[in-house]
């Protein structure tokens, strides 16, 4: 039972992290996430959980790095290969011995097997870490990719290197060649058995399909299982598990790919499927990324008493200690990316990084819950029966060195990330909007059928102009930067000037009480979509308000008059008329230099709606009534497809919190332009 609060605990602190991000952006969510854990240790009757390093990186450490597997571009990983090997094997040893060496010159009641292990422990980064923090930065693509392959490989670098490390502190007996076979064996070993094991995964796959067994839920409880039989049977085997979760995604993305295009597959199936590992994963890794650095929280109280109470340690000598061998790993990676950037052996561009390029590397390189796992998993004794020298301090200085980390990364990151011009900015945000716009026209023809053939084809013709006006914005110069803020006052003022116009109609009695009541919902509905949080609860209040004049309504808007024709004909009229209204208001008004940009939007938004709005009618002459159903579902597909685009794209790096937000924002407005056409229709 007080397992299954502490994780209930743990997953309330991870929604409470998020939210607090927030309000305080420019604090990253794993710092959060650590702090929130660090003071629930501390509450009396608090949550204590624990660290148990094996079953820690089967359950947290495999799935993670089988998903960055999966996700990381294979072509930028071949790429960059000769800097990725570099700094996730090369960078570990150098670091393993200097370091190591160091920490035994400075504190020399720790051994140097011992250092050494502490060193080795420390040498891998955290690729979790780094792309949380890059969330809101603009690091340099490159860069990013340059991290995610040194992650994703130096785990198990660092990780061999400390069990070798560790085994001569616990016996006295180091073999040099021994140990550089076994690394090979078991890092080449682990990637080879993890790429074929993963093939006969694939393989079973495909037996369940030939045998007609298309249920999409089992087949995401194989994908479920997948990283923890590649962990599990290639650390049985005496390989590395890491590397073999790592394998595997690589060699499972290759075969998404090859499936999508490939005839032989129910491409129906395929794409619930893909759509639900989306989802779950999406879910799955948004609880493991959080688990970790709250687990990480929650160790920090238990180890810093530790050793603060310990009377024969000085405690601000000790955090000199921390500080000073974080400054030693900065300073090591720096230096070793500048040598092998200046010599050429690590790099295929023909111009070399600049100077913030190389100090942003090496700040980026932050440590995280693989390191304090792996200073928990330090023996106990050795194999004397005496204790093992200095482990409590050992784990501390692990500790402190994650935070020291973790918060220079936030601090300096921003600061020497790269500032994009306006130009620039808005070129890459209209090509993330071409990357979102097909994502949803590929969910659409997903869902594509011979029924709903007709409305699949209007509803990706909606898409591709609106591809095209993302389009012409991309090039720097062409776009420019409005007030979005002024903008969305502007549609709010042309929504009140259609409200107007309808009252006149109604007063005139040109439309029934009814008719009018059906089309000023409809506003309210798209007044709430674009209202800001500030006067969002505003409009919510008056579409409810209205809504309990009709109590028997239905929620969807206008189903509830679905037989009375005339009354949709009418409020469709209305709609035409009212938009012409609006439309030209805003041409009187576009005489005024005042937010001449922000009004032209407008203009052309109410000159889209009137140009789609002809044109749908126009074929809803020549289908049945089935169309505007249709229509009206694949564009909720299509809306929810753009949202996951721009969650995955920002989860992967690629999108600042602002562009995300952005983003987010226009889809908004699309979802109001949408909602507007298909309730007409």
């Amino acid at each position: 039972m007080e397992i299954f609060l502490a994780v209930l605990v743990m997953l309330g602190l991870i929604g409470v992290s998020n939210v607090v991000n927030r309000f305080l952006p420019m604090i990253p969510v794993p710092l959060i996430q650590i702090a929130l854990g660090a003071l629930v240790a501390m509450i009396p009757s608090g949550v204590h959980l624990e660290l148990e390093p094996e079953l820690f990186f089967v359950l947290f450490i495999a799935p993670l790095l089988y998903n960055d597997g999966k996700h990381t571009p294979r072509d930028e990983l071949w790429r960059l290969r000769a800097p990725i090997l570099l700094m996730a094997v090369g960078l570990v040893f150098v670091t393993v011995f200097a370091v190591g060496y160091a920490i035994h010159w400075m504190i020399p009641s720790i051994p140097l097997a011992a250092a050494f292990g502490l060193a080795a422990i420390l040498s891998p980064t955290d690729a979790v870490a780094v792309s949380s923090l890059a969330g809101r930065l603009h690091l340099p693509k490159s860069l990013m990719r340059l991290l995610e392959g040194e992650a994703l490989m130096n785990d198990a670098s660092g990780l061999v290197a400390f069990k070798f490390a560790i085994a001569a502190a616990i016996t006295g007996v180091f073999s040099l060649p021994k140990a550089s076979f076994s690394f090979l064996e078991i890092s080449v070993g682990g990637l080879l058995f993890g790429a074929v094991l993963a093939f006969l995964i694939i393989g079973l796959r495909k037996l369940l399909r030939r045998f007609g067994m298309e249920d999409v839920t089992i087949h995401m409880l194989i994908q479920l299982l997948t990283p923890f039989m590649l962990y599990l049977t290639a650390e049985h085997l005496g390989v590395s598990g890491i590397l073999a979760a790592v394998a595997g995604g690589i060699v499972h993305a290759v075969e998404d790919d090859r499936s999508r295009t490939h005839s032989s597959y129910n491409q129906l199936s395929v794409s619930q499927l893909s759509t639900v590992s989306t989802n779950t994963w999406s879910v799955i890794l948004f609880i493991l990324n959080g688990l970790v650095f709250v687990i990480l929280g929650l160790q920090i109280p238990d180890v810093s008493i530790t050793v603060i109470r310990n009377p024969l340690l000085n405690n601000l000598q000790m955090f000199g200690y921390a500080a000073a061998i974080f400054a030693i790993l900065l300073v090591l990676r720096f230096l070793w990316t500048l040598v092998f950037t200046r010599t050429g052996k690590g790099s295929s561009k023909s111009e070399l990084p600049s100077l913030k390029i190389l100090l942003m590397t090496s700040v980026s390189g932050v440590r995280g819950a693989v390191t304090l796992a792996g200073a928990f998993s330090i023996p106990l004794v050795l194999n004397d029966g005496t204790p093992f020298p200095e482990r409590d301090l050992i784990i501390f200085l692990a500790a402190v060195v994650i935070l020291l980390s973790l918060l220079s990364a936030s601090l300096f990151l921003p600061l020497l990330a790269r500032r994009k011009d306006a130009a620039q900015g808005q070129s890459l945000l209209e090509e993330a909007q071409v990357k979102v716009l097909t994502a949803a026209i590929q969910a659409v023809r997903y869902e594509a059928t011979e029924e709903n053939e007709a409305a699949v084809s209007s509803v990706i013709a909606d898409y591709r102009q609106w591809i095209g006006q993302a389009e012409s914005k991309k090039s720097p110069g062409k776009g420019t930067r409005l007030d979005k803020g002024t903008e969305i006052q502007l549609r709010l003022s042309a929504l009140n000037t259609e409200r107007e116009f309808a009252r006149s109609q109604l007063d005139e009695g040109r439309i029934t009480p009814e008719q009018a009541d059906m089309f000023f919902r409809m506003l309210d509905q798209m007044e709430v979509l674009m209202a800001n949080p500030a006067r969002m609860w505003k409009a919510m209040l008056k579409l409810f308000f209205r809504r309990l004049k009709h109590p028997f309504a239905r929620n969807a808007g206008l189903d509830r008059f679905a037989g009375k024709r005339k009354d949709l004909e009418a409020v469709r009229t209305l709609k035409l008329k009212s938009s012409e209204a609006a439309l030209q208001s805003l041409l009187e008004q576009n005489g005024s230099s005042a937010h001449r940009e922000e009004r032209s939007a407008v203009i052309s938004h109410y000159r889209e709606v009137l140009e789609r709005f002809n044109r749908v009618s126009a074929v809803t002459h020549r289908h049945d009534s089935t169309f505007h159903e249709q229509r009206k579902e694949l564009h909720g597909f299509a809306i929810q497809a753009e949202r996951n685009a721009v969650q995955a794209m920002y989860e992967l790096g690629e999108l600042s919190r602002e562009a995300a937000g952005e983003l987010r924002r226009r889809i908004k407005a699309r979802e109001a332009v949408v909602l507007e056409q298909d309730e007409m229709a």
